[in-house]
């Protein structure tokens, strides 16, 4: 069949694979089928080392001494790179590098002979360190070559003064040089819902990571496009376009999109007739016919104000580029994956077999139908060749792995990522587990069907107005109790995901996300509302606005682990961008407030004699809070 003779073709991410449409007119190749580690996300154009954005962060700062030092102890001609982690024992230091043992087996490898062991090496790197006067309080060898490193309090604080005086908008600024981005322009295709769909709990999750991403990217100086790859084109407009058709007659206008679906569909499945004329509906708007099309707009733009709803409640600003979009563009992709011998015909389907053993990705039906794969090669393409991306995220569930893929296999072997002058575009595939209920099962109403997201946000919201109205000596007026609970409700939904590693599955309890007491949205937030009433009581805006470094000493060890806290926001952005895990920036941000609360509990800050370096600490928490309550989506409480 010619590559242009296109007649029906399947909806988008969330149709049945396209590998049993091509069971259903023709048979595959045998093939053997491999497995596929789905908890890794996959990115063929290049493998980054390590993200590090900022020259300034703690851990950078470590490497840069180790770096310096390195120099003086190994012989001018070998470089390595130095492997810096935070200390799991903190009592041992803040810092540690475990390089000494993988540079001692290359001395003795190369015939060199001047340390005895990776002991004596790592202490000759000590002594030179040591030269780095005022940056360390400590250093110590532990174990057979273990470096550990601890800050000194006065570069804490100097850091510390500079996060709070360059700080923009109430928030800490993060903002990374030109040359250390991990990429110059980001494409994060996420959320994707169906039109004529109602968003549900399993929308929720794609939404609020590829939200959290593109933030984080942001934050640093990414260039980020937000693309909702909606399914708006495919079989299922027949029948909503010929029930459209018959209710118009009667001067019929669409309330109620989910029943219009369902009623739709039901005919579909009992009405041979209305079947015929629905399967002709698709031919009529595939081919462009004005009244057709005008319909199918019609349906987009009442789905689209439901989604809007949705959207705006979560805060999220998505550009909406759906199937549809890509349609005209798919022949001219497959023409070229044919000419390069990518694309094979197999069986009446246009098939691309990977380099590797497994299915076939089938781009082209045995019926000339296009499919999701015709559509994300075509989308995948245009990102790159105009939409001139150089990082391409791909935010789905677990269950589309091995068909990104095919996809990120197809586009390597076009040489599709290595067409700029500049270096390759890099893809990923941010896969995520399922919702479950309490039950272990999938989280369900009663009677089986999925839970409409927006239901879900309106119970959040509603148990948190209750709980907040259940407390005595309320002195809080009605409408802002209604705003904290809107706060709290939608911030301990996105947190309850967010803290969960993405590639697991996480279970959906509304009295674990509401706990006070545990790391939860509500505990954050509470935690941002105690520092704010502090501030207020003391006139801190007033203290803020005229300190300098010699103002802010820290003697009390619970005041220099809050600083260390603090400080550690750079390198955890640098750690969830590098393997895009938004769970990170959610361990700080509960392990910051965990700091602040052991903090206020042993040091007194109001009336003490340390109230104004003890009031810096708190402004710069409260900075730091924001600044990750922004990137996971979560509006800040002042009072509570």
């Amino acid at each position: 069949m010619p590559l242009h003779s296109p007649t029906i073709r399947l909806c988008g991410r969330h149709t049945s694979s396209a590998l049993l449409a091509l069971r259903r007119g023709g048979r595959l190749r045998p093939r053997v089928e491999t497995r596929v580690n789905k908890t890794r996300t996959r990115a063929f154009a290049h493998n980054p080392q390590a993200v590090e954005t900022s020259n300034k962060s703690l851990r950078s700062t470590v490497k840069r001494a180790f770096a310096e030092a390195i120099t003086l102890v190994l012989p001018p001609d070998m470089h390595v790179e130095m492997n810096i982690t935070e200390c799991a024992n903190p009592t041992l230091g803040d810092y540690q590098c475990n390089s000494a043992m993988q540079i001692f087996a290359q001395l003795k490898k190369n015939g060199d002979v001047t340390y005895s062991n990776p002991r004596s090496l790592a202490e000759a790197i000590v002594e030179a360190v040591n030269n780095k006067n005022g940056l360390f309080a400590s250093t110590s060898v532990a174990g057979p070559g273990f470096i550990n490193v601890t800050f000194s309090t006065s570069h804490l604080a100097q850091q510390l003064t500079k996060v709070v005086h360059n700080a923009e908008d109430g928030k800490v600024t993060i903002l990374a040089s030109p040359d250390s981005l991990p990429a110059r322009k980001a494409v994060v295709d996420f959320s994707s819902p169906n039109i004529a769909k109602e968003m549900h709990v399993g929308h929720l999750r794609s939404t609020i990571i590829g939200e959290t991403i593109c933030r984080t990217l942001e934050s640093i100086g990414v260039e980020t496009v937000r693309l909702n790859h909606v399914g708006d084109w495919g079989t299922q407009f027949g029948m909503l376009l010929t029930h459209l058709s018959d209710k118009e007659e009667a001067d019929f206008e669409i309330r109620d999109l989910q029943a219009f679906y369902k009623e739709s569909k039901l005919r579909f499945d009992n009405d041979e007739e209305f079947k015929h004329r629905s399967q002709a509906a698709v031919v009529k708007l595939q081919a462009g016919d004005e009244e057709t099309t005008a319909k199918w707009k019609h349906i987009c733009e009442v789905s689209r104000q439901e989604f809007e709803e949705i959207y705006r409640l979560l805060d999220i600003q998505i550009e909406e580029r759906g199937e549809s979009f890509y349609n005209s563009m798919i022949p001219d992709v497959l023409d070229e994956l044919v000419e390069k011998k990518i694309a094979v015909m197999n069986d009446g389907a246009l098939c691309i077999f990977q380099e590797k053993d497994g299915p076939p990705l089938i781009c082209r039906k045995s019926d000339g139908g296009f499919n999701y794969a015709s559509t994300d090669l075509a989308a995948m393409r245009h990102r790159i060749k105009d939409v001139r991306a150089d990082w391409i995220i791909y935010v789905t569930d677990m269950g589309q792995s091995r068909h990104f893929e095919a996809v990120f296999d197809a586009a390597k072997r076009a040489d599709w990522l290595n067409e700029g002058s500049e270096a390759s575009v890099r893809l990923d595939h941010v896969s995520f587990g399922l919702v479950m209920g309490e039950d272990g099962k999938r989280f369900r109403t009663r009677s089986g069907e999925t839970i409409p997201l927006k239901s879900l946000l309106s119970e959040a919201q509603s148990r948190c107005l209750e709980s907040l109205n259940s407390r005595e000596n309320n002195v809080i007026a009605a409408d802002q109790l209604e705003e904290a609970a809107r706060i709290m409700g939608l911030g301990a939904v996105k947190y309850a995901d967010l803290q969960n590693n993405r590639t697991t599955n996480y279970t959906f309890s509304y009295d674990r996300m509401l706990d006070l007491k545990g790391n939860t949205a509500v505990y954050l937030l509470y935690t941002h509302a105690r520092i704010s009433s502090i501030l207020d009581r003391a006139n801190g805006d007033g203290v803020i606005s005229s300190f300098d470094e010699d103002d802010l000493v820290l003697t009390d060890e619970k005041e220099r682990r809050l600083a260390l806290s603090i400080l550690k926001l750079p390198d955890t952005i640098d750690s969830v961008i590098q393997d895009l895990l938004p769970s990170r920036l959610c361990d700080y941000t509960y392990n910051l407030c965990v700091a602040f609360n052991e903090f206020y509990g042993a040091c007194k800050v109001i009336g003490d004699e340390r109230e104004k370096p003890r009031l810096i600490l708190c402004h710069a928490t409260a900075l730091s809070l924001r600044r990750a309550f922004y990137i996971l989506g979560i509006e800040p409480l002042y009072r509570l």
